[in-house]
C-alpha cells in the first residue's frame, strides 16, 4: 500500500487545495504503480505544522521573507563557486564560506 506523507506550513493551503493535492498525488502513485486497481489503497497524509516548528538554514521560518533571504544567499553562493565541481569534496574546496549579514 503506497503511503504519501506531505508536511506543510500551517494555514498556507485551503481545505479544497489540500483535497486537490491529495487527489493529484494519488493519481501520480496510480500511474507509477501501473494499475488503476491501486487507487483504493493509496494513502495520503497531509500534516500541517505550526510555523515555530519550521527552520531554514538553522533560522526560524518567517514565510516568504525567509525564502527570499535563503534564495539570495544560495544564488550568491552559487555565483561564488570556482568552476563546476562534481563531487562533494571538490564542491567544499571550490565554495568559499559566505557569512550571513
Amino acid at each position: 500500500m503506497p503511503f504519501v506523507n506531505v508536511k506543510l506550513v500551517d494555514g498556507v493551503f485551503t481545505e479544497e487545495e489540500k483535497h486537490a493535492m491529495a487527489a493529484a498525488l494519488t493519481d501520480v502513485m496510480v500511474r507509477f504503480e501501473g494499475s488503476e486497481a491501486f487507487r483504493e489503497v493509496v494513502w495520503v497524509l497531509i500534516e500541517e505544522l505550526h510555523t515555530d516548528g519550521w527552520h531554514i538554514g538553522g533560522e526560524p521560518f518567517r514565510g516568504p521573507a525567509s525564502l527570499m533571504d535563503h534564495l539570495a544567499r544560495g544564488k550568491a553562493a552559487y555565483e561564488s563557486i570556482d568552476g563546476h565541481p562534481v563531487t562533494r569534496p571538490a564542491l567544499a574546496e571550490a565554495a568559499p564560506v559566505i557569512k550571513k549579514d
